[in-house]
């Protein structure tokens, strides 16, 4: 989502890093820029003038402008007050607060469309498998068409709770009737997901504080879509102010907005923004933190989410298992299967490419691969389509067999053939790390095949992508 505005930042600051010394005037440039790039990626007027005038006071200084590494230091600044205009880095404040006697009641609310349904659903798979809460969800939508069946559809995905649906019942008895079966049921957490209108009106925020007032909810979470700039902060404004809003959350992060709204809300209406959508499954959901942020945007990465992502998705055991073939010099297509299967659970392979640090700078480079997240598919088909002789002797698939494999796969030879070849590169990898270890490795020109096939021009990424990773293109 931040694209666009990480790559301004990340030229302006080339630029001054690249000097020696730094004048006054050349740190008073550079805010100017950056409050343009600020105004360019939709964050709110009042919010970019406070943000310069803070870290242009700071910049100027004595001590930085005689630093030895005036530039870092600017950089250091802009990092510091863009974790502030997130929210700071107490991290507390962005949790979801539980602190309550159960069930604790959550309340959704936004405008329709935002994501709101999709997001309770998130939410509670979220704090069912995270935080190992026993969650209920109760759909208040009414007006919507199959609003409550969706609740109940996503509810089976995610594995949760939903409250049975009552025809003709209010939304306010529907809330009540949620607390009863909360406390009954032993939940630990009730999340109560509210209609929503395609714009604000004094019915919905009438209806929004009959429920609050019936249930009074420990958190009351506004969902704002991220692409719609600044009516989110609008319609966030709006909430605050006649119902009363405890944090946000923001759908459709992984989209191309210009992430504004974000950067805006926080800072607009003085509540922090407390989870993240960065895709469609129910399990594409993220905390938010503000230094974790303010470190993609300015191009420094996110290694902590990386490796918590990695963490919770990739089994230890198998990795564990490949890592130990791979230094024996071992590596066949079942193993290279393996790697595709672990790379899927980690997600979508451009917002993992987001957290590596650098790699912002590179954004249109990485476009101009074109990484294609549907290849990983194609490829994990082409590997099933083999036999398991195939599979563990490469050597034996010839012609007859790829025409049989690519049939079987629903894609070409020319796919099968691109695959072979990324393995034979890869199996090459591994071979040299037996003989010479992982210094012989590195040594003369990095790792073929373990990232985007002919690498990015430039020299690649820092470590190229993980083995596997194909790209469209050449």
């Amino acid at each position: 989502m931040f694209d666009g505005l990480s790559q301004k930042l990340g030229s302006v600051f080339d630029a001054l890093t690249r000097r020696g010394a730094l004048k006054e005037d050349d740190v008073r440039a550079a805010m100017r820029e950056v409050r343009v790039a600020l105004l360019e990626a939709d964050v709110a007027l009042p919010v970019v003038k406070e943000f310069i005038e803070k870290a242009t006071e700071q910049a100027v200084g004595e001590q930085v402008i005689r630093s030895v590494t005036p530039g870092q230091m600017v950089v250091k600044i802009v990092h510091d007050c863009l974790v502030e205009m997130l929210g700071g880095e107490d991290e507390a404040a962005s949790e979801l607060n539980l602190n309550a006697t159960p069930p604790v009641p959550i309340l959704m609310v936004g405008l329709q469309g935002s994501g709101k349904t999709t997001t309770t659903a998130k939410i509670a798979r979220h704090l069912q498998t995270k935080a190992k809460k026993r969650v209920l969800m109760a759909s208040l939508d009414i007006y919507r068409p199959a609003a409550m069946e969706q609740l109940a559809t996503l509810g089976q995905q995610a594995d949760v709770i939903t409250l049975p649906i009552v025809e003709g019942e209010k939304p306010v008895a529907i809330a009540k009737r949620a607390m009863d079966e909360g406390r009954r049921g032993g939940f630990d957490v009730v999340l109560l997901d509210t209609a929503g209108r395609t714009t604000i009106d004094q019915a919905l925020m009438d209806e929004v504080t009959q429920v609050r007032d019936a249930v009074s909810p420990v958190e009351t979470l506004l969902v704002a879509d991220a692409m719609t700039g600044q009516d989110a902060v609008a319609t966030a404004t709006a909430f605050q102010e006649k119902v009363g809003i405890t944090g946000i959350a923001l759908t459709r992060v992984d989209g191309d907005a210009r992430g504004g709204a974000a950067l805006s809300m926080r800072a607009v209406t003085g509540v922090p923004i407390k989870v993240m959508g960065v895709g469609e499954k129910t399990d594409a959901i993220e905390a938010f933190h503000a230094e974790r942020i303010a470190g993609r945007i300015l191009g420094m990465g996110d290694v902590v989410s990386l490796v918590e992502k990695a963490t919770e998705n990739v089994d230890e055991e198998e990795a564990e298992r490949l890592a130990k073939r791979m230094m024996q010099g071992q590596f066949d297509l079942n193993d290279l299967l393996s790697q595709l299967r672990q790379l899927q659970k980690m997600g979508d392979m451009k917002g993992l490419l987001g957290m590596l640090p650098g790699v912002g700078k590179m954004a249109k480079q990485i476009k101009d691969a074109d990484v294609d997240p549907k290849m990983i598919k194609r490829q994990e088909a082409i590997l099933l389509s083999m036999t398991p002789r195939e599979r563990t002797q490469p050597a034996v698939i010839k012609a007859s067999r790829k025409k049989r494999i690519a049939a079987g796969s629903g894609t070409s030879v020319p796919d099968v053939n691109r695959l072979l070849k990324q393995y034979q590169q890869m199996a090459g990898v591994m071979k040299k790390m037996k003989k010479k270890g992982l210094a012989g490795l590195f040594s003369g020109g990095g790792i073929p095949g373990a990232g985007l096939q002919g690498g990015l021009p430039g020299g690649g990424l820092p470590g190229g992508l993980p083995p596997g990773v194909p790209y469209r293109g050449r």
